[in-house]
């Protein structure tokens, strides 16, 4: 290291990819404490602190088989609720801890083998109450229930006669539910008791909304519901729709940018609409860029975003009040502090530091997004973030493409673990959001339409020479990382571009979409219409059968030659551990290096720590091998 370059500190896997020591946290309703995730026996459970006191913290939950890591708060301070599944499996139960008996033992509201809890919600007009959507009578079904929360009761409030995906309930009692149509597109309707059928209120193009209505929101009074909509627009907007007449009404848009998607693939990252924690009124909504946008809807929440937004550089993430609105809790998303949580009092402009996530991670240490427009062949432009080794001359560096998943979710600035290790060891990480992800207007979503190993990977291949071009990558030492959609995506960067990359790995990604399609989740088979079958195709259709077999990775294995590492869990309910296995079988037999990494306790993402820090061990030998042909994970190296 030269005098006048400052050395780059070396961060281990566990520095990176272990649980961070907080997390998660929101403010009690009635504002004197506060949740949070931490740690406890290695598995993050949910934890309470008072806000004012000395008190210590206490351990509320304590799950020692899987991390924790959706709960709710009720408006009961006795009870808490959270969420878990079964190594993975996605059939969510929820849980209710007696915060008033530290010695009682989490109870399992739902506690039938297989069932999956999803729309949970915590109607204000119900105290005590929840309202849940329930498949134990039918894995393919969800059924609305109401919960006695102190009793555990159940009891059923309609049954769903199938086509919608979920049902709300309404305060004067009426429920909604939203599915698809026989020809695909999303049908919001009405349920008549009487007949025990749905009435339709309106209809959303099936086309423009792959995965169902993003947001959907009941207002306060059950008379409309608050969506996120294309119609007669190039971005999503927030419409009202009048749930008598099925009337819209723009409520609130943004110019050039689409309502945050997220939340729609990871349900922990934060809303995109605001909501008031009494009244359930809309108050903000949230937009995506290349960096967050938040529109205040009321004078009061203004003047809150703007006290909020001077704690940090960072964006404003997840955000939580008390009932009155005055003291509130605020993550910060931001690449280089990630997390930095905050308490604030609106009354007396109070404010302090709660808690750091990653305490021990220096922010000079770690290295900036930054965001970039890459020109596509046909002049698509794809938004992408570029993440540069600190102290480095930014010059034919070893290049790791990092795929995102979905492909119906999006790359976005923040801290990215991945990103940050692979920088700390002196790789370039670029990061495409290819045609077909979600965020960047209606038409760059549909571009995805029919184009899986075609346009799609095109845009990756083009990303690579961009980079190569502007001079960041030696085009001999650019590998392909990704994970479900991204590790299909590395699978056909070596199966179908097989001497672009030097090395490749793939985390739970489809080898053969035929199989993969078949095999999906009960939950899932009656929604794939206007996603999987619209954007790759039917199985059941032979001729598209035929072409889904021409875009899978395993029809051309004959065609790789690159090293490839693959790691799977065994319990993933979307792309099955027989996607990864006939692959890694079939390269094997022909001799090729693979590398073959199975969690027995993970689905199709890792949760519990030691395996994704497993994971991570495996992939950071496995590029220094291939990408820098010696095997060291030396901080910020790039012979």
């Amino acid at each position: 290291m030269s005098a006048d370059r400052p050395e780059v500190p070396y961060l281990t896997v566990e520095d990176i990819l272990d649980s961070p020591d907080r997390t998660g946290a929101v403010i009690s309703p009635d504002g004197s404490k506060f949740a949070y995730l931490a740690p406890w026996r290695n598995r993050l459970n949910v934890w309470i602190q008072d806000l004012d006191g000395e008190a210590e913290a206490r351990c509320v939950t304590a799950d020692s088989r899987r991390s924790v890591l959706r709960y709710h708060w009720t408006d009961d301070p006795r009870w808490l609720l959270y969420e878990q599944d079964g190594g993975g499996d996605e059939n969510y139960h929820l849980h209710r801890v007696d915060l008033g008996n530290p010695d009682a033992d989490a109870v399992d509201l739902t506690p039938f083998p297989g069932a999956r809890v999803t729309g949970f919600d915590l109607p204000p007009t119900r105290p005590g109450h929840a309202v849940l959507n329930l498949n134990h009578r039918d894995p393919a079904v969800f059924d609305l229930y109401e919960l006695h929360i102190a009793t555990g009761e159940l009891t059923l409030l309609a049954q769903n006669p199938g086509g919608s995906s979920a049902l709300v309930y309404a305060p004067d009692g009426t429920m909604y539910g939203h599915g698809l149509s026989e020809g695909g597109d999303i049908e919001l309707s009405r349920w008549e008791p009487e007949s025990g059928t749905m009435c339709r209120v309106t209809t959303f193009p099936g086309s423009d909304h792959p995965l169902d209505l993003q947001p959907f929101q009941l207002t306060p009074d059950g008379t409309g519901a608050w969506v996120g909509s294309y119609r007669d627009s190039e971005h999503t907007r927030i419409v009202h729709v009048d749930l008598n007449t099925g009337q819209e009404t723009v409520v609130d848009s943004h110019p050039g940018l689409d309502v945050d998607p997220r939340a729609a693939v990871f349900p922990a990252l934060p809303a995109p609409l605001i909501l008031d924690r009494r009244t359930k009124d809309l108050i903000g909504v949230r937009y995506l860029g290349e960096r967050a946008v938040i529109r205040p809807l009321t004078a009061h929440f203004a003047d809150v975003l703007d006290n909020l937004r001077q704690l940090s550089d960072g964006d404003v993430a997840a955000l939580s009040s008390d009932r009155e609105g005055q003291r509130w809790i605020v993550s910060f998303t931001h690449d280089r502090d990630p997390g930095v949580t905050h308490f604030y009092d609106h009354t007396t402009g109070d404010s302090r530091v709660l808690f750091r996530p990653y305490p021990h991670l220096d922010p000079a240490a770690l290295a900036p997004m930054t965001p970039v427009t890459i020109r596509a062949r046909d002049g698509l432009e794809l938004p992408s973030y570029l993440t540069l080794p600190l102290h480095r001359e930014a010059a034919a560096l070893p290049m790791v493409l990092q795929v995102h998943g979905g492909p119906w979710h999006r790359d976005s600035w923040g801290f990215d673990p991945t990103a940050q290790l692979l920088a700390n060891r002196g790789y370039a990480v670029l990061q495409v959001n290819y045609r077909g992800s979600t965020g960047f207007g209606k038409s760059f979503l549909k571009a995805g339409i029919g184009e899986l190993s075609g346009a799609m990977h095109d845009d990756l291949v083009d990303a690579v020479g961009w980079a190569v071009e502007q001079g960041y990558a030696d085009p001999s030492r650019v590998a392909v990382f990704g994970g479900s959609y991204g590790g299909y995506a590395a699978l056909v960067g070596v199966s179908f571009t097989p001497g672009l990359f030097a090395a490749a790995v793939d985390f739970c990604g489809p080898s053969n979409l035929v199989t993969t399609l078949r095999n999906m989740p009960d939950f899932a088979k009656p929604y794939l219409t206007n996603n999987w079958h619209l954007y790759a195709g039917d199985p059941e259709d032979p001729a598209q059968e035929a072409d889904l077999w021409a875009r899978s990775p395993l029809s051309r294995v004959a065609e790789i030659r690159t090293p490839l590492l693959v790691v799977q869990g065994a319990n993933d309910a979307r792309v099955l551990k027989s996607e990864s296995d006939q692959i890694v079988e079939a390269l094997r037999n022909r001799g090729i290096d693979v590398e073959y990494l199975v969690k027995e306790d993970e689905g199709h993402s890792f949760v519990n720590p030691e395996n994704n820090i497993a994971m991570y061990h495996a992939a950071d030998h496995f590029l220094a091998r291939h990408l820098r042909g010696d095997g060291s994970v030396a901080a910020g190296s790039s012979t």
